[in-house]
Formats: C-alpha cells, structure tokens, sequence
C-alpha cells in the first residue's frame, strides 16, 4: 500500500464524498439487515396462524398468538396490543391477511429505502472515484509537458500512453469499487454477525464456518484469473501495437509487398490471444461455482443445524429462514476479499508504475521566473554535450558567436551534431560542459518560456498535428490574422498548394500529415515557424524535401523575413547556406572549418570538397 499512499491527498480532498459514501453504506445496511427479520417474523406468524386456524377448525372460538416484532412500531403508532392478537372464528382470516400485507409492506419498504442509500453510497464514492481520475490523469499529463526531451528518448510512447489510460482506470477500480466494498464488507459482516449472535452464537459458528474458506479459495481462484487477464492484456496490447504499427507503415508494406508476411504474423498472433483469452475464461468459470457449492454448504448446514434447535423447542421457523437470508448477504462480501485484494494489488503496480513518472524531476527546468524578451544573440564557448541515453558525445569543445540579425550557417556529415546545436539553443537539453550565453546571459538563467517563446523552429522531422492547415500554422501563436497566416504560407511557398485543396487552409490533415506530399509537409511546417515572427529562427535542414526552384523561392523570401532577426541554418546543401554571414563545418561534433562562403571555397578543405561533390550530381 506504500505507493498507494500517494493517493491519500485525493482523499483529503474529496474528504467530504468519502464520509457521505460511508454513512450511506452504514444506512443501508442497516435496512439490509434487519429486512431479514421480517420476513423471519413473517414466517412465524404464519405457523402460529396456521395452528391456531387448526384449533378453530377443532371447535376453539377464540385463540390468542404472538404479535410479530417487527411490527411493534406500527402497533405501537396506532395503540394496538403490542404482545398477542386475540383470534375469532368469525374473522380470523382476514386478520392474518392484514398482519401479511403489513409484513410484506414492511419488508418492501425496508428495501426500497435500502435501494435509495445504495445509490447514493455510488453516488457518492464511485462519482469521488471518477473525480479522482480526473485529476490524476491531469496531474500526469502536466507532469508529462514539464519533463525533459531525455525522458522521451528513454521511454516508449506507447508505455507512457498506458500509464495515463490503462494504469489510471486500474488505479479507480481501487478508489470507487475497491473502497466502496471494503467499508461494505466491514459494517455488513459486524452488523450480520452481531444480529446473528444475538439470536443464537452455536447456529452463527456453524453458518459462518464455510465462509472463511470460501475467502481462501476465491483468493486463490482470482490470484489465477488475475495472472492470466495480465497475459491477455499484453497479448491485446500486442496485437494493438502490431495494428498501429501495419496501418502507419501501409505505404511501406504495400511497396515491399509484404502483406501474406504480415497476414500470417497478425493470425499468428491472434491464435496466441485466443488461447490465453480461453485459459482465462477456464479460470473465470471456477468463480461461481466456488462460490454456489460453499454457500449451498453454509445453507445445508443453517438448516440441519437449525431444524435441530427447532425441534428440540429453541428455535422457531422463522430463525431459520433468517439465517439463510444473512448467509447470502454474506455471501458477495466474503467472496469479493478475493477480487477487492486483487484489485488492490493491481493498483498498487499501477500507481507504482505512475509515481515512477509523477516523481521524476525534470533534467531541464526553468530557473528564472520573470519573463524578458530575448534579443537573439548567441554565444557557444567550449560547449560539450553527451547524450544521457545513449552515451554517445555529440559536441566537442564548441565554440562560436552569433550577434542579433547575423545569419549562420552550420553544414556538416550525417552525425556530426548539427541538430544537436539547435536542440541546446531551444534548452530541450543542457550541456554537459561549458555554457551557452544568450543576450550575455547563461541559458540557464533564462526564463524557459521567453526563450522558446523568442524562437521559430522548423525541425528536420516535420511533425504536423491531425488538425486543419490553419491550426497548424497558427500552432504558436495565440492569435493570427488572416492577412498574416496568408503571408506566411505565400513566404514558405505552400499558398498556391493550399488554396488548390477544396478546402483550403480548413484542410484536415491526416496523421503526421500524410495527405500532404513531403515538401508540402516541411513548407507547412516553416510557415508555422514564420508566422510566430520570433527574434531567433532555426531551420534544422527543413529544406531537404523540396526541389532547388522552390528551395531558392523560399530563401529569397527567408532573406527578406531574417533581417534584424538572428538566424541559424542547419543544411547539408551548400545552395541553401552559401549566402550566411559566417558558416561553420561541423566534422565529429567539432568545428573543422569556419568562414564565408569564398573564403572556405579558396581554403580547399572539407567545405570545398562538399561543395564539388554536389555540384557535380546536380550537373549529373
């Protein structure tokens, strides 16, 4: 229970549902038990009538029986003997007719009043539960936006989708069903045991002496159930993935034509489903049965044992019959110590599970509270960085200067650790050595959301939300003008493109945009950096997809848009870069070379060698 524990502040704070919740329970249980009583009245009252109906029927005028108990409230409110009803020839029928309807009404009411408090007992709990999970599924998903970039590298998506959906839901089943029918379990089993006992202790040892057992192996049965529901679970979970994973790849597999191969691995896999799905209804089967042969034992013996008492003289029918009413009351709450432990236990890993998240402290956090706009200079000295994932030192010693409204261009080899550069200037990471000056400043002293707040990002993997191409334009900013989204998409050349949709800029657009072509995607993705008109613009190589007409379209528009504003173009085309203010050569997370355009052309070098490379396929 010590991870569960973290809950215990939702419990404060629904403190006051939880008490209505409990003294509801209290209430209907006790128009639970004492219902029994009754109809264990009724029973009685009934053989006495009986007999006395057989002495009328014998010559006797009038006959004098005991008055139900239960009903001496009623009598009571009308001044009614209390104690016996006098019996005539004449009338006795509809006498006992009259103490029938009154019992049936009796135990009618007493239910009925019972079915009220039992709604309002899962009004109040299971509807604090649902609260509950509200809350914590906010909590999660708050914690999730203030973790860093390193947290997303090291965990799945589709485990961090579970803890806040499958985790969450287990971990309401303890706060509404699993709470809910403990305090139940607790206050029926006293208030049962307590009304049995007073009727006679050595019949109650010998109804309850099943139920004990009943518990062990309900326990057992569920430990069972529960071991083969997880294995359908990650089975499902499997099959789930394997879905997402054919229907996103659809144009890959098509292409490869791999379709039979992916047929015979799903049925493969859903055999394999089939057969723990079957094993766990095998187990499930075992519950009721369980249950139905030791509560028939419980009743078997209430009714030897108690026709024994009746027959020696201390005991009446009714007792009987009243024993067997509490037996099956008793019967769900002993039986359900089994699934409430299991549920407990299945929380617990969950909120095990979710605390691990919840816990987490962010390796990047914002340090600075007040806010200040950020002019845009830049300023690298001696910067390491070693991805905490992987290991791998992607920045080596790094240093270089960039002034506000100056254009710099990064090229280098795959894994030289251009992006690297980008994702240090936004503080998706911290450095491992040296330090980054923004404006003079260290980044870390930087408010967090000024800093990204003053950047355009056009990442190298454009990521575009299943929204309209205007939301996606407008994604970071909180208001955008018709005129200004439109400029926006004519300066990253994707306008005519958008207006050719029926649609337009209302065009929905599919996962990760796949109804748009990749150049479309990354042109999208570059108005929506453009349109937050920010002091610092970084283009991660997001020019890679489109073809040099459009390229150099779009960079005459950059050229007119980057003036005044610090600018950082990550490329591996020379055609995209070569008229930056100052361009470095990135070779092994170190600066190689460094200079203009001519100046690295006459050195012969790394830049040269690039720039003859690429003029020859494109003259190729």
């Amino acid at each position: 229970m010590k991870n569960l524990g973290y809950l215990n502040k939702y419990f404060w704070k629904y403190r006051g549902r939880l008490f209505m919740g409990f003294f509801f329970i209290v209430l209907a249980n006790i128009f639970n038990v004492y219902a029994p009583i009754i109809v264990g009245d009724g029973i009685d009252f009934l053989a006495e009538s009986i007999s006395a109906v057989n002495k009328m029927n014998a010559g006797t005028q009038e006959v004098t029986i005991d008055n139900p108990k239960s009903l001496q409230y009623f009598y009571d409110l009308f001044n009614i003997d209390n104690h016996t009803v006098a019996l005539y020839k004449e009338s006795y029928i509809g006498q006992i007719v009259w103490v029938g309807i009154l019992l049936a009404l009796g135990y009618l009411i007493f239910y009925l009043i019972k079915g009220v408090f039992l709604f309002y007992q899962r009004q109040t709990i299971i509807v604090m539960s649902r609260y509950i999970e509200y809350d914590l599924k906010n909590e999660i998903y708050d914690q999730y936006q203030k973790l860093d970039t390193s947290f997303y590298k090291k965990n799945r998506t589709g485990d961090i989708m579970n803890r806040i959906s499958e985790d969450v839901n287990r971990v309401r089943m303890y706060l509404g069903p699993a709470v809910m029918y403990t305090i139940n379990l607790i206050i029926l089993v006293v208030m049962c045991i307590w009304v049995m006992w007073d009727i006679d202790s050595e019949l109650t040892l010998y109804t309850l002496s099943p139920l004990p057992f009943m518990m062990l192996l309900i326990f057992y049965v569920s430990t069972i159930i529960n071991r083969r529901t997880d294995r359908v679970q990650k089975q499902q979970s499997k099959l789930a993935t394997m879905v997402q994973e054919t229907m996103s790849g659809i144009r890959v597999l098509k292409a490869f034509n791999r379709e039979d191969y992916f047929e015979k691995e799903f049925q493969k896999e859903s055999d394999d489903y089939k057969k723990k799905q079957l094993g766990l209804v095998k187990a499930d089967a075992l519950f009721m049965p369980v249950i139905a042969l030791l509560v028939g034992l419980s009743t078997i013996l209430t009714v030897y044992i108690g026709s024994t008492k009746v027959m020696a003289g201390e005991l009446s029918y009714g007792v009987i019959v009243q024993f067997v009413f509490y037996v099956n009351q008793l019967t769900w709450p002993f039986a359900s110590v089994g699934w409430v432990t299991s549920l407990v236990q299945k929380a617990e890993a969950s909120q095990a599970r979710i605390n691990e998240f919840l816990l987490s402290k962010p390796e990047v956090y914002n340090t600075e509270q007040n806010k200040h706009s950020v002019e845009g200079n830049i300023e690298f000295n001696n910067v390491r960085f070693t991805y905490p994932d992987t290991g791998v030192e992607a920045i080596k010693g790094l240093s270089f200067k960039v002034k506000k409204g100056e254009r710099l261009a990064i090229v280098g080899r795959t894994g030289s650790g251009k992006s690297t550069i980008a994702q240090l200037i936004l503080r998706l990471f911290d450095t491992t050595a040296g330090e980054i000056l923004i404006d003079g400043k260290k980044i870390q002293h930087q408010n967090l959301e000024a800093l990204r707040e003053s950047i355009g990002y056009v990442p190298q993997e454009v990521f575009l939300f299943s929204e309209s191409i205007q939301n996606n334009i407008a994604f970071g900013v909180n208001t955008l003008t018709e005129e200004q989204r439109n400029q926006a998409a004519k300066d990253a050349d994707v306008y005519d493109n958008i207006i050719d949709f029926p649609k337009q800029f209302e065009t929905i657009l599919g996962e990760r945009g796949i109804n748009l072509s990749g150049g479309q995607k990354q042109r999208v993705s570059i108005a929506r950096a453009i349109a937050k008109d920010p002091n610092i613009l970084i283009f991660d190589d997001c020019l890679s997809a489109v073809d040099t007409e459009t390229e150099e379209h779009i960079l005459q528009a950059l050229d007119r848009i980057m003036q005044n504003k610090t600018s950082i173009i990550i490329s591996h085309r020379i055609s995209s870069i070569k008229n930056a203010d100052k361009i470095i050569v990135l070779d092994n997370g170190q600066v190689a070379e460094e200079g203009t355009h001519a100046e690295l052309l006459n050195r012969k070098g790394l830049y040269a060698a690039m720039y003859d490379r690429q003029l020859k396929m494109e003259n190729n």
